[in-house]
């Protein structure tokens, strides 16, 4: 099962931890990882290129099944705000995912 965290603080998101492997069908054919991986991906790179600037982000490159975002706090309140926005449509995209299979992700908000 795929585990996202979602730490807030005043409505606002610190950071997402994503661990796990769907387990919905075998490796390559995986369409709930494939799904979340290319929602949080691009969640990423669009932080890096519209907000711009990189958020801490940690992976694990060997095993996979790992992804740790975590909003920066030396920007500007506009790449705040791209950010945010990026980041609570991310958040939209894997509620969607987990709607749809729920025993295979599940979202946790603090």
């Amino acid at each position: 099962m795929i585990k996202v965290h979602v730490k807030q603080q005043n409505d606002e998101i610190v950071s997402i931890t994503v661990t796990g492997h769907a387990g919905f069908a075998e490796h390559g054919e995986d369409i709930v990882c494939a799904a979340v991986s290319a929602l949080t991906t691009n969640t990423v790179n669009g932080i890096d290129r519209l907000a711009n600037f990189q958020p801490i982000v940690e992976v694990d490159q060997v095993e996979g099944g790992y992804l740790y975002v975590e909003m920066r706090t030396d920007i500007s309140s506009e790449q705040f705000s791209i950010a945010q926005l990026l980041l609570k449509n991310l958040i939209y995209g894997l509620t969607d995912i987990e709607t749809q299979y729920p025993q295979f992700i599940n979202i946790e908000r603090t």
